[in-house]
């Protein structure tokens, strides 16, 4: 591992881009991060898990741990992307029913370096209340990456069936997320 290498908690929600989360993954472990992965139960619906933690070599967590067992570790910084409108407007209110929240819910109150990566469609962005949630994740220090990504990859047809292409990568800014994440703590180096 890269002398600059930290603990990097990817938090994945279920939106279409979650398809490609493992380019995010394979361009943090090529930056020197070490990887784990937090999906909400319905994010397991996009992705293979089996073949995240063949990469991160650590287990896809989803669920609390059951009692007895040790905790992850605390991590270094999280990217929570894809992140969908249900689970930043949850996350902004402290609802934290579901392990992924309980964990952003957690280490957004430890202070902990955190990029958000939002797919949202452009009729929920334009909703109040979710203006209001950024508004109150940023005021807790919650770095949050918007752009033409948020409306354009939620109903694209690129991330259906898992069929990612190289064009529909370059729409989903997951190097924009590793380099907010290096900017933030010095680790993971660009």
């Amino acid at each position: 591992m890269a002398p600059n290498s930290g603990l990097l908690s990817v938090v994945v929600s279920g939106a279409a881009a979650a398809a490609d989360v493992s380019t995010l993954v394979k361009q943090a472990l090529d930056r020197g991060w070490e990887v784990q992965v937090i999906a909400t139960p319905s994010a397991l619906a996009f992705f293979d898990a089996a073949k995240i933690e063949s990469l991160t070599g650590s287990p896809v967590r989803s669920q609390h741990r059951a009692p007895g067992t040790p905790r992850s570790r605390v991590p270094d910084a999280l990217i929570v992307a894809p992140a969908t409108f249900n689970l930043l407007n949850q996350w902004a209110l402290g609802i934290a029913d579901s392990y992924a929240l309980a964990v952003l819910a957690e280490q957004t109150g430890m202070g902990l370096p955190i990029v958000v990566l939002p797919a949202v469609s452009a009729p929920l962005a334009s909703r109040p209340q979710f203006a209001k949630s950024l508004r109150a994740l940023r005021a807790e220090g919650v770095s949050i990456i918007t752009g033409p990504h948020s409306a354009a990859l939620e109903d694209s047809a690129a991330f259906e069936d898992g069929a990612v292409d190289a064009a529909a990568e370059d729409l989903f800014p997951w190097h924009q997320a590793l380099d907010e994440a290096y900017s933030m703590t010095g680790l993971g180096a660009p």
